[in-house]
């Protein structure tokens, strides 16, 4: 089951669908912000979809608000390094905010106590890898690492023709190699326009975990984006993922929020961690 990614109005984003039962806005184009709020309603009700996720210029999310939005995270000098992002929500449905992961969440307290001396100075590259920039030609490898590591996935990044396409649409891949073979991966997702990134997609094989290879790639990934003009790197990270959390905490992100029940990932909707950091 894949969500449908679509635009609406002049220039705004959406995906939506059953597989992860939810509306959420990727991006918005200023003048589309009232049809956008009546459309992703009619959308949401006409499809009985439970929550509806937005990612707005702080400015406009007032007009959220007064819709019946709540603020769940948010991300200062996103926009060109001046204009804060605001992540806000919908919920249709009460289900949605219930069994929430109140176990992982006392766990991510603890972790957001560390002091930062206990953070990760910089990983040197073991000298039998080999991190670059990955391209069409290793798509097979990166489809068939991505299906050994995620049961689902909110994108379908299972499939090659989508990963090609992402290629096209300014999102970078980086992969660690061992003898050859791709071993770990992750993405980049690139707005160049408003100079931020997305760091996402990290998988591992699973023959190769517990050996910073996420950290090695995170590392690279923040080299290449600085070389690029980008001044914002974010991530949205499983709450359920210690690893990764963890990985995000020593490299010096900040957390700003969580994201309740929102995304299909791993098999199941969950929680995700909004972190960021300013290069």
């Amino acid at each position: 089951m894949i969500d449908t990614i679509e635009t609406i109005g002049k220039d705004s984003v959406i995906q939506h669908g059953k597989h992860n039962d939810r509306v959420y806005l990727m991006k918005l184009a200023p003048l589309d912000v009232h049809l956008v709020i009546a459309e992703l309603m009619t959308l949401a009700l006409n499809n009985g979809y439970s929550k509806i996720f937005c990612k707005v210029p702080k400015n406009l999310a007032p007009l959220f608000f007064a819709n019946g939005y709540l603020m769940e995270a948010q991300i200062p000098r996103f926009y060109n390094d001046e204009l804060d992002v605001f992540f806000v929500s919908k919920f249709l449905n009460s289900d949605r905010l219930l069994n929430i992961e109140n176990d992982q969440l006392l766990i991510l307290s603890d972790l957001l106590s560390i002091e930062k001396d206990q953070t990760n100075k910089t990983i040197p590259e073991p000298p039998q890898f080999e991190i670059r920039l990955l391209n069409k030609s290793n798509i097979e490898q990166i489809t068939s690492i991505y299906r050994k590591v995620f049961k689902s996935y909110p994108f379908p990044i299972f499939n090659a023709d989508y990963i090609l396409k992402t290629m096209k649409e300014d999102v970078q891949y980086y992969g660690i190699e061992k003898a050859g073979k791709l071993i770990a991966l992750s993405s980049a997702e690139i707005d160049f326009k408003t100079r931020n990134a997305e760091m996402t997609d990290f998988a591992t094989h699973p023959n190769h975990s517990g050996n910073n290879l996420s950290s090695l790639l995170l590392q690279e990934m923040e080299i290449q984006m600085k070389k690029q003009n980008i001044n914002t790197l974010y991530t949205i990270a499983r709450l359920n993922s210690v690893a990764m959390n963890k990985t995000f905490l020593k490299n010096n992100y900040h957390y700003s929020g969580t994201l309740i029940k929102n995304t299909n990932i791993a098999g199941n909707i969950e929680s995700m961690n909004i972190y960021y950091k300013h290069l």
